[in-house]
């Protein structure tokens, strides 16, 4: 079957971050999926397969499958509207985290995600240990997510992974701060899922939107992931849902030799 490499929240080649898609006439087992991902090795790779007028989507880390992720749900509306459905400007999901929707507008694949809220944590002596310094906030949803002083401060931490990867709270850990150029910026951190760094999270601002829409006073708002890739997210908060956009460049086409039955 055709494979994709598509660069989601990417201006160009080698930025943002690169996903793994594979769209399928029917499924093959989970088994299967959870294999092509090892073998990917990328942070996720997403299967779909078209359910009448939507697709349902599933997305698998080299460490096992997950129930949102933002950049794979770009790459695959990228890959669906230039390659399967030419001429439409608008994709459904089905997934684990309910209907999603993508609409292309003009160069930008707008993601339109639920709002995940936050419950505010008191700062751990283990926060502290495994980041090296000590955050200002902590909140708490899938993931953990740490606010820190500054951005410097964000594009400087080097946590200790092996502590993270024991952390008691979240899937994943995210650093954050204000930003100067960008309203604010990011990093994240998924050991637990096989993967140290994710160079750009779309599901994590499903999270970070609403913390920093609250901190700034305002609904639209620019983010930066500022990984080593890099990647920039365009937000907006609407209640309950969460808009986030972003460009997206294709790295590779490719088949996949496999034998559905093992």
């Amino acid at each position: 079957m055709k494979y994709f490499v598509v660069d989601a929240f990417a201006e160009r080649i080698f930025e943002g971050n690169p996903a793994g898609v594979c769209v399928m006439e029917e499924w093959i087992t989970d088994e299967l999926m959870q294999k092509i991902a090892i073998e990917n090795n990328l942070s996720e790779t997403a299967f779909a397969v078209k359910e009448d007028e939507a697709y349902h989507l599933r997305w698998f880390t080299p460490g096992g499958e997950i129930d949102l992720c933002g950049h794979a749900t770009v790459a695959t509306a990228f890959v669906i509207l230039n390659y399967y459905e030419q001429g439409i400007e608008t994709v459904r999901f089905t997934s684990k985290s309910g209907e999603l929707i993508v609409n292309k507008k003009v160069d930008l694949y707008e993601l339109d995600f639920p709002t995940v809220f936050s419950k505010k944590l008191a700062v751990t002596k283990e926060m502290v240990e495994v980041l090296g310094l000590t955050p200002k906030e902590a909140y708490l949803n899938r993931d953990l997510v740490l606010v820190l002083e500054t951005e410097d401060d964000v594009r400087a931490v080097k946590p200790d992974f092996e502590k993270l990867s024991k952390l008691e709270q979240g899937l994943g850990v995210s650093v954050t701060a204000a930003g100067t150029e960008f309203d604010f910026v990011s990093r994240a951190f998924f050991p637990k899922m096989k993967i140290n760094e994710d160079p750009v999270t779309g599901s994590l601002h499903c999270s970070l939107v609403p913390i920093w829409s609250e901190k700034l006073g305002k609904k639209q708002l620019t983010a930066r992931q500022v990984s080593n890739r890099g990647g920039t997210l365009y937000c907006k908060l609407e209640d309950s849902r969460v808009k986030i956009a972003g460009r997206a460049v294709l790295y590779s086409i490719g088949e996949l030799y496999i034998d559905s039955n093992k």
